[in-house]
C-alpha cells in the first residue's frame, strides 16, 4: 500500500489547555503554553498593534511558507475549516509571527470557539506538523488583555528613547505636532522609573555665524527643556547643552535645525558619541 504523510500534531487538550496573563502600562501579553511544541503568544506593545506568535525551542517545522486556517475543535463536527492564509515560518525561536490582520482573525476565531491551526513541513522528515491553538480558557482572560491594552501607555520606549524636534529657519518656537510628541515623552518619563536622565541637546544649521547659532541652539534646547519640566518632568533629570551647528545629522540644513532628547534608564551606559540626529551625543 503506499505510504501517507502522517501529520505531527501538537495542542492542548481540555484538561491543561491555560491562557497566562501579564499585564502593565508598557505591555500586555496572554501567554499559552502549546504541550509539545512551545507558545502561543499574544502581544501588545505601547505605541504598537496587536501582534500573535509561535515560540519554540525546537524549530520543529522546516522554515518556508506554513498555511493558517481556523477549524473546529473535535467535539464540534461539521463545521468546516476556514482558511485565513499563508504565512512565513523562520528557522529562529519566534518561528512564526502574523501581521496584525492575521492576529487580530485568531482572536477573534477563539472567541467564537474555533481553533486557529498552523501548518508546515517539519524539519526532520518533511511531514506536515500541526500546531494547534485552544480556545479552551481563551475568553475570560483575553477580556482582562483588552483591558490592559486600553490603559498602554500612547508609546514605547523604542519609539520615544531617542527622538527629535525640528524647526523653521532661526525659529525656536513649538509646533502643536512638537507638543503632541514631547506629552509623550512625557507621559513615558512619569510611568518609567528606570529613567535617571533625559538628554536634551540643541542644534542649528550652518547658516550664520557660530556665535548666533551657539546661542539660538541653546534657545532650542532651552525651550524643550521648559516644556518638559511644564508638563511634570523633575528637572533634576534633565541635562541641557547646546552645539551650535557642530554636529550637523545630515546634508540637509532642515534636519540639522533640530532639538533632540534622549532617554537614559539605569544600567545603560552613556553614549560616548558624536551627537547625531537620534540624541546621542558626547559627554564634553
Amino acid at each position: 500500500m503506499p505510504g501517507y504523510a502522517v501529520a505531527a500534531s501538537y495542542g492542548a487538550g481540555i484538561e491543561n489547555s491555560q491562557w497566562y496573563l501579564a499585564e502593565s502600562v508598557f505591555e500586555c501579553s496572554l501567554v499559552h503554553e502549546v504541550p509539545g511544541y512551545g507558545r502561543a503568544v499574544f502581544r501588545h506593545r505601547a505605541g504598537e498593534n496587536l501582534a500573535f506568535f509561535l515560540e519554540s525551542d525546537a524549530h520543529l517545522m522546516r522554515p518556508g511558507r506554513g498555511s493558517l486556517i481556523v477549524e473546529a475543535p473535535a467535539w464540534r463536527p461539521g463545521v468546516a475549516p476556514r482558511p485565513v492564509g499563508m504565512v512565513k515560518v523562520t528557522d529562529g525561536r519566534r518561528q512564526v509571527s502574523l501581521e496584525p490582520r492575521q492576529a487580530a482573525i485568531v482572536a477573534q476565531s477563539l472567541l467564537e470557539g474555533m481553533q486557529p491551526t498552523v501548518t508546515r513541513a517539519s524539519w526532520y522528515d518533511g511531514n506536515p506538523v500541526r500546531v494547534q491553538v485552544s480556545n479552551i480558557n481563551f475568553s475570560g482572560q483575553y477580556q482582562q488583555y483588552r483591558s490592559c491594552a486600553a490603559n498602554l501607555l500612547p508609546v514605547n520606549i523604542d519609539q520615544v528613547g531617542r527622538s527629535r524636534v525640528t524647526f523653521a529657519t532661526g525659529s525656536q518656537k513649538l509646533s502643536q505636532a512638537d507638543m503632541n510628541q514631547l506629552d509623550n515623552i512625557v507621559a513615558y518619563i512619569m510611568a518609567d522609573t528606570t529613567v535617571e536622565r533625559v538628554f536634551v541637546d540643541g542644534h542649528t544649521d550652518d547658516i550664520g555665524s557660530r556665535i548666533d547659532n551657539r546661542a539660538l541652539s541653546e534657545g532650542r534646547a532651552s525651550v524643550v527643556a521648559d516644556y518638559l519640566e511644564s508638563r511634570g518632568v523633575d528637572p533634576d533629570l534633565i541635562t541641557e547643552r547646546s552645539h551650535g551647528d557642530r554636529y550637523p545629522a545630515s546634508r540637509s540644513r532642515a534636519e540639522n535645525r533640530r532639538t533632540t532628547i534622549r532617554l537614559q534608564r539605569e544600567g545603560e551606559r552613556p553614549g560616548l558619541q558624536q551627537a547625531n540626529g537620534y540624541g546621542s551625543v558626547s559627554a564634553g
